[in-house]
């Protein structure tokens, strides 16, 4: 069974997830030294923000196969050294979009109508009606500096509050910023028209200080910032002097560049600037959502499969993910089984992707074959993260093209594979739910590529199926089942057995030596 060491709290809804298949040990007393001493015996490390998974830890981690952050940042984990390891990283980010959209939008009206300054002063004993004149958030312009997850959710939001959006975010597209009804502009346009301003953006290279003295000082006299994203992304001095300047006309921050703030930071009580301390995720719904998501995350990948949401591997919208999804365990075990049963140099592979598969992003896929190609005959640890440079090291030659027609399927995974001699043709699809392959070499077959599988060239003789699966009978290997396919009576044919136990070395000897039995594999997928 894994184990999975938690060393945060998550929520328990998560630790349930994790408990189903795996033994869960929380431990939330562990410093770097209790941390590097017991690593190694863990397959899954589940962490939030306040574990550092130094490439020290990951190197430690002998038998670490997923790294899950309970949260959307991943800062504190070094996804490089994973990555290098093989190790999927794994987040939620999904968890928290409307906690802190939500926290925005409560932030804007804060600023516009200054209640947390109200509420201090009548706390205080005071009367100051007058004082806290504010101003109507409709019609107003709203600048959102990133338009992914938590960016979009915001504009949905102000939307309602009859806002104008703008938004810079080189990613997006003018047709999906037109559905939200956003205006993309420019980084410097947004800062010169918008007269609020909201970061959603991650922390890196490109976004440190990103507003600094110079870009606070194009913002529009009077304008609002809101960061409720990463601290390190604003000039803390540089907006305070703004404000005090009267450039400004106020802020509000729910993330510092030091967390928590030292009790001399000039942001902390400053009769302009809203400061709450990092609760952009901090709700209930949130919390419970960021522990579920992780752990199925992390189930995932322990299992195999690919989780939807792995840090360094590639991102798949939540559109394709419904068709990818099931296509990937289908590709994966089909460069398994083609790797298992090619027993020759290869030249080159090609991918094909048929019907529904060519409308979406297929990478995950191209990936899935990789790793099962891969993994057939290697001794490193191959993971949808370090197929590629594994394949790039070995000199793999991959083509691929998308078609739109599937023959009779809604979608159809091809794989051509080019021997110094042969060629050799593979399809697969999901039916029902699930993958199967249903051409081989030219012949039409229909099972699951999964557990223990006898496969046999063989010609087709009246008793052939008998002999194989009396022989298998007298040597204790149960058969699940069976399918067959032919070019044409008498000619040449294949036969897929399932078996509940693999056939040893000995019994597919057997196999091979009966009459009229071409080639025979053994395949374990």
């Amino acid at each position: 069974m894994d184990r999975i060491l938690v060393t945060e709290k998550i929520a328990e809804e998560g630790l349930d997830v994790l408990r189903r298949n795996a033994q869960v040990d929380v431990n939330l007393t562990l410093d770097k030294a209790g941390l590097l001493a017991v690593i190694g015996e863990y397959d899954a490390l589940v962490v939030r923000s306040a574990t550092k998974v130094t490439a020290e830890v990951i190197a430690a981690g002998s038998k670490l196969r997923v790294i899950g952050r309970a949260g959307t940042g991943v800062d504190n984990i070094d996804v490089e050294a994973a990555t290098q390891r093989g190790i999927i990283v794994v987040n939620a980010p999904a968890s928290n979009n409307i906690a802190v959209a939500e926290l925005t939008i409560g932030l804007i009206l804060s600023m516009a109508r200054s209640i947390p300054q109200a509420h201090a002063s009548l706390q205080a004993g005071k009367w100051e009606r007058t004082k806290f004149s504010g101003w109507e958030v409709r019609g107003k312009t709203l600048g959102l500096v990133g338009l992914g997850r938590i960016g979009s959710e915001v504009a949905h939001r102000a939307r309602a509050m009859e806002m104008s959006i703008l938004a810079f975010d080189p990613v997006v597209s003018f047709d999906r910023a037109e559905q939200m009804g956003v205006e993309l502009v420019t980084m410097d346009e947004l800062v010169q028209r918008a007269d609020i301003i909201s970061i959603h953006v991650p922390l890196t290279d490109g976004t440190r200080n990103l507003f600094s003295a110079a870009r606070i000082a194009q913002m529009k006299a009077g304008s609002f910032l809101i960061n409720a994203s990463r601290g390190g992304i604003v000039d803390e001095a540089a907006l305070v002097e703004a404000i005090n300047a009267g450039r400004m006309g106020g802020a509000a921050l729910d993330v510092f560049n030091t967390e928590p703030p030292a009790a001399d930071n000039p942001v902390i009580g400053h009769p302009k600037i809203i400061t709450v301390p990092h609760i952009g995720a901090s709700t209930a719904e949130a919390q419970t959502s960021a522990g579920t998501e992780v752990s199925e995350g992390v189930a995932t990948a322990l299992s195999g499969a690919t989780p939807r949401y792995a840090v360094n591997a590639p991102f798949v919208a939540p559109e394709s993910w419904a068709v990818l999804q099931p296509y990937l365990s289908l590709a994966r075990n089909m460069g398994s089984l083609i790797m298992q049963m090619i027993q020759e140099p290869v030249r080159s592979y090609e991918l094909e992707y048929c019907g529904e598969l060519a409308d979406v992003d297929t990478q995950p896929v191209r990936l899935a074959v990789l790793e099962g190609l891969l993994s057939a005959n290697s001794s490193e640890r191959v993971t949808p993260v370090n197929a590629p440079v594994i394949a790039r090291n070995r000199g793999m030659r991959i083509s691929e093209r998308t078609m739109p027609d599937a023959e009779n399927y809604a979608g159809l995974l091809v794989i051509k594979v080019q021997t110094a001699n042969n060629s050799h043709t593979f399809s697969g699809s999901v039916l029902r739910g699930e993958p199967h392959i249903v051409q081989a070499d030219g012949y039409f077959v229909d099972f699951v590529p999964q557990g223990s599988l006898l496969i046999t060239y063989h010609r087709d003789r009246p008793g052939m199926i008998g002999r194989v699966g009396t022989l298998l009978g007298e040597n204790d290997v149960n058969i699940s089942g069976m399918y067959v396919g032919r070019l044409s009576p008498r000619d040449r044919a294949m036969m897929v057995l399932t078996l509940d136990e693999p056939a040893s070395d000995a019994v597919l000897d057997l196999v091979r030596a009966l009459d009229d039995i071409d080639q025979a594999y053994c395949v374990t997928l």
